[in-house]
């Protein structure tokens, strides 16, 4: 499963690295191209943390630039609650990463992935390195979309934190 996670993610990256744009690109930060997210996620634990957690319930603040027409680059993080069932005890998930976005027009389908570290609490294992696909609708003020996350712990006999989800994300223009 790590193994096809990677490939995913080396194939969206080289895909992103390599799409061509049109016209010259602009770096220049202005309120046009730049924008802060703000969104809420609901989802379900799989593999072994399944056992413990029954769903999850989490809130996401981001602020992307659009380097060029298709393409996006920006910051994430947020809070995401797991809550417990069999007499386990609930944890909490703080993202901190790098997201990057494509988006084919400007409005409809776009693909991403947030990647970065983050930090589990109540947890046996600290936090580990994340990476968060997801695939969705998007148009000027919203995002919707579905996502896998993986938090991979590299703590011997810790599991690693594995979820389906769903989002909407509302976009904060700057007037």
């Amino acid at each position: 499963m790590k193994k096809l996670l990677l490939a995913f993610t080396t194939l969206f990256i080289s895909v992103c690295s390599f799409a061509q744009t049109s016209g010259d690109m602009n770096t220049e930060l202005t309120k046009k191209d730049a924008w802060l997210k703000a969104g809420i996620e609901a989802g379900v634990p799989v593999g072994d943390i399944s056992n413990f957690s029954s769903f999850d319930l989490g809130a996401t603040v981001s602020g992307q630039f659009m380097d060029t027409k298709h393409f996006g680059i920006g910051i994430v993080s947020g809070y995401t609650q797991f809550f417990a069932k069999n007499g386990a005890q609930g944890f909490g998930d703080i993202p901190l990463g790098l997201m990057l976005r494509y988006y084919a027009k400007p409005a409809g389908f776009f693909a991403g992935i947030d990647l970065g570290y983050s930090f589990l609490t109540n947890a046996g294992p600290s936090g580990g390195f994340y990476m968060k696909p997801q695939a969705g609708y998007h148009n000027y003020s919203w995002n919707f979309y579905g996502f896998y996350n993986q938090v991979f712990t590299n703590q011997t006999g810790a599991d690693d934190v594995q979820n389906l989800g769903v989002a909407a994300v509302y976009n904060i223009h700057f007037k």
